[in-house]
């Protein structure tokens, strides 16, 4: 592997970080267009993670692109895995070869990255790559550890041995927990597989990983701390939706143009009143637009 190659990539992922949106697109695109990489170049680099990362920006445009450099680099490193052994590597002026069509990198011998079957891309596991925990002498202990790398792993392309480091510290904590492989033991490691399962959170896998998120921390954690951003907004709004629908039950709301909706700009509206605070804190209105039926609240 090329030292200036990761070096390269390094700077530019470091600029990934505290810039604008238009920034991030410029440098994505780059990475997209001029970047070929191998396993060996994304481990010293640490670039997937922190592409992976941007999966998840609330700009599409830079969350779209994210996502299309993971796979792309995914399934390059899948493609030399499972080619034909050429030996194809970096130039030799250090910089990583542009990607072109039907090209591959090298990838180390010892990499432990799935080859694609039948063509296709499928989500990693320990099993597929290879990666055994041991180290703790119980046969249950290590087979929660290697849920938990299926977790992790599903669609990351970080390197196997780092997936399956930050799988044994989870599995450290919870054990630590409980003291033992008892019912509360096994039944918080499901709880988290299935957390790290979820498709729509990425972010939580990405996080862990790239050690941002320890492992300690990570299994003291709820299901509802472990939820996306989305996840946790949509749960909000219910939770508002049905907080407004249930003061005042019973109430008659009183009708008025005093008020503009946000959404269709009509001003018959419908609202009410009620003291959702301390008696000192000035009552809350709640008004309902009668011709689109959008809500609002404010105090």
């Amino acid at each position: 592997m090329s030292e200036a190659a990761a070096a390269e990539l390094k700077k530019l992922v470091k600029q990934l970080q505290n810039t604008s949106t238009e920034e991030k697109v410029a440098i994505l695109q780059i990475l997209k267009k001029d970047y070929q990489v191998n396993e060996a170049i994304l481990r010293e680099s640490r670039a997937g993670l922190a592409v992976g990362k941007l999966r998840t920006h609330e700009a599409k445009e830079v969350s779209d692109l994210a996502r299309e450099i993971v796979k792309k680099w995914k399934n390059e490193v899948e493609r030399a895995k499972g080619g034909s052994g050429s030996k194809a590597g970096t130039p030799g002026n250090g910089k990583a070869a542009p990607a072109r069509k039907g090209s591959a990198s090298v990838t180390p011998s010892n990499a432990t990255t799935p080859a694609p079957l039948n063509g296709k891309s499928e989500s990693r596991t320990a099993k597929g790559d290879g990666a055994k925990a041991s180290g703790t002498g119980d046969n249950t202990r290590d087979k929660c550890t290697e849920l938990i790398y299926d977790g992790l792993a599903c669609d990351s392309g970080a390197p196997s041995d780092l997936i399956m480091s930050r799988a044994k510290a989870v599995e450290a904590a919870v054990f630590a927990q409980f003291g033992s492989t008892n019912a509360g033991y096994k039944g918080k490691i499901r709880s988290l597989f299935v957390n790290l399962k979820d498709k729509g959170n990425p972010s939580l896998r990405e996080s862990i990983v790239s050690g941002d998120l320890s492992g300690e921390k990570f299994s003291k954690m709820t299901s509802e701390e472990m939820s996306s951003e989305e996840r946790r907004a949509a749960d909000q709004k219910i939770k508002e939706e049905n907080f407004f629908k249930s003061l005042g039950a019973g109430e008659r709301e009183a009708e008025t143009e005093g008020f503009q909706c946000g959404r269709c700009k009509q001003r018959k509206c419908r609202y009410r009143q009620a003291q959702t605070r301390s008696a000192d804190e000035p009552m809350t209105t709640f008004v309902t637009c009668v011709n689109c039926g959008n809500k609002w609240k404010f105090s």
